[in-house]
């Protein structure tokens, strides 16, 4: 009998301590999700610095939903469900070859912690408006995925750029602007906090993913008609920087708000 309730008692304790250890390990996986992780700052990217460091290959170890651009500022970039694509300057979608790098990427793994369903008619910063309202802090970051259906949905791409690399400013100008109605897709972004200005883009930044995978690019405008909204509560950061010429000689002193403001808009 003895031995028996000895038995009962080890068991008991081997199962408390597996427990445990798998509660842990879930909580470091989680952690370990829970990262945005950024290649450069958007203020090197508006001085012109397109040269890619990293790899599509490995950026994709850090993440599987995100947006970007390419090397020489060849066109906007999506990553949604661990797929990367790049949208041309015409607005066509092609898929990204592994060895193909990138001057600046936000990317994260996507697990949403808050879900909403908007169903009425509103345009680009009136969508901004609901999510200020439905998010509880300015101050970490948000992975955004929003799918469904939009009646209007207004997008841009950018020319690949020659060297010497003009500004950002400069290089949109030669943008190129498409107009869909009626068309279902996926909007991917972040909203980060204010603090962020001259590391990334304050507030919203979405590119947007035709359902079919065919047509996409830098959102301008839209009108909603039915959208799911997922988001992703973001609290770690983490950048990688260049290691080249031009960013080491590139003045990031400071921000430029008026000027990512019209590159954001399209102006």
């Amino acid at each position: 009998m003895e031995s028996m309730k000895k038995f009962i008692l080890m068991t008991m304790i081997i199962a408390l301590i597996t427990l445990v250890l798998l509660t842990g390990c879930s909580a470091q996986g989680k952690s370990d999700r829970d990262i945005l992780f950024q290649v450069s700052t958007i203020g090197a990217l508006m001085k012109g610095v397109y040269d890619g460091d990293v790899a599509f290959n490995d950026l994709g170890k850090y993440g599987d939903f995100g947006i970007g651009t390419l090397q020489g500022l060849d066109g906007e970039l999506v990553e949604l469900d661990g797929e990367f694509y790049q949208v041309k300057l015409d607005g066509t979608v092609y898929p990204v070859p592994g060895d193909a790098r990138t001057p600046f990427a936000v990317v994260t793994y996507f697990d949403d912690d808050r879900t909403f369903t908007l169903d009425k008619a509103v345009d680009l910063n009136q969508l901004q408006t609901y999510l200020d309202s439905a998010l509880p802090t300015e101050n970490v970051f948000y992975a955004i995925k929003i799918n469904g259906k939009f009646s209007y949905m207004k997008t841009r791409s950018v020319p690949a750029q020659s060297k010497p690399y003009p500004p950002l400013t400069e290089a949109v100008k030669n943008q190129k602007v498409k107009e869909f109605n009626n068309i279902e897709g996926t909007m991917v972004g972040f909203r980060c906090p204010p603090y962020v200005d001259g590391v990334n883009v304050p507030g919203y930044h979405f590119h947007f993913l035709s359902g079919d995978r065919k047509m996409g690019g830098h959102v301008l405008d839209l009108k909603v008609d039915k959208v799911k909204i997922e988001v992703d509560d973001t609290a770690n950061f983490t950048m990688v920087l260049p290691d080249n010429a031009d960013f080491n000689r590139a003045n990031l002193g400071k921000g430029e708000p008026e000027g990512l403001k019209q590159v954001e808009q399209g102006k």
